[in-house]
């Protein structure tokens, strides 16, 4: 018995999730150009290499079980699918944008407008719930360019950095969507695959928490442990091993890389010593 996931066949979600993938220690090849599957060696899963947009109907048909698919593709898609998992990554947002040199003091100046996108089911929802009567032109690509050639008002489209936005003349104003990557699962999946997909969430479960986390050791004089154990409270509570020297401990604990940065100079100050940050790859709690 495998579980069938379907993934982007090229682009950035396919590195992400066959990279997501190998770091759930499952281990795929996909050497062959314009291959269509692949089966891991270690783990009861089958990888299709699909088009994006047609993941969510694969997975809603059953002849994917789960998929791996932006939400912004999910939410168009307006399939029967479950979402049972973020994945972290792809992170992106569906925003409105205008001619940088538009004025834009609210939502409703876009009334009677022409607004051009790839995603007219999420932007009609937009604009039905700010009760805004505006003109959809969809089409399929080079959506940025539609201002500049006179093809729309404003645009609906993806947006990651802004460069593309900015290099195009245009200006951010309405985020209507922020996406990721997300797990779905087709409503008809059964018991036994169930279980493996189980297994995987775990998997990837225990990756994520391992994210943006930091193993923090210190050395620091035992008169300073309390003190310092106030500002570093860790998961728990921080390990703390007696040092050779006489009157010294070692302190390990793990945070987020954010935490560490925003109280390295107060556990320095406090006295804190020789600090060594390593990255962690798995976490399991």
């Amino acid at each position: 018995m495998l579980l069938k996931l379907a993934i982007q066949k090229s682009g950035r979600l396919h590195d992400d999730s066959v990279k997501l993938l190998k770091e759930c220690g499952i281990e795929i090849s996909n050497n062959v150009k314009n291959q269509l599957k692949a089966t891991a060696s270690n783990f009861p899963l089958e990888v299709f290499f699909l088009r994006d947009d047609d993941i969510p109907q694969y997975v809603e048909d059953g002849v994917a079980d789960i998929g791996f698919v932006g939400e912004n593709v999910i939410y168009e898609s307006k399939k029967n699918v479950t979402v049972t998992e973020l994945l972290g990554f792809g992170k992106c947002r569906l925003s409105i944008a205008v001619g940088k040199n538009e004025p834009y003091p609210n939502v409703q100046c876009l009334e009677s407008k022409k607004i051009a996108t790839s995603y007219p089911v999420l932007l009609q929802k937009f604009l039905d719930e700010n009760k805004v009567n505006a003109e959809i032109h969809e089409i399929s690509g080079s959506v940025e360019i539609a201002p500049g050639i006179g093809l729309a008002d404003a645009i609906c489209d993806l947006v990651s950095s802004g460069s593309t936005l900015f290099m195009n003349g245009l200006q951010e104003t309405e985020v209507i969507l922020k996406s990721e990557s997300a797990l779905i699962k087709t409503p008809t999946l059964s018991g036994e695959k169930q279980r493996i997909l189980d297994k995987l969430l775990f998997r990837i479960q225990t990756v994520k928490k391992a994210k943006n986390k930091k193993y923090v050791l210190m050395n620091a004089p035992n008169d300073k442990l309390e003190e310092i154990i106030k500002i570093l409270p860790g998961m728990k509570s921080p390990t703390i091993l007696p040092l050779a020297v006489e009157g010294w401990s070692s302190i390990h604990t793990v945070l987020s890389e954010n935490d560490f940065w925003e109280h390295i100079e107060e556990i320095k100050t406090v006295g804190a010593e020789d600090i060594l940050v390593l990255p962690i790859e798995k976490m399991v709690i």
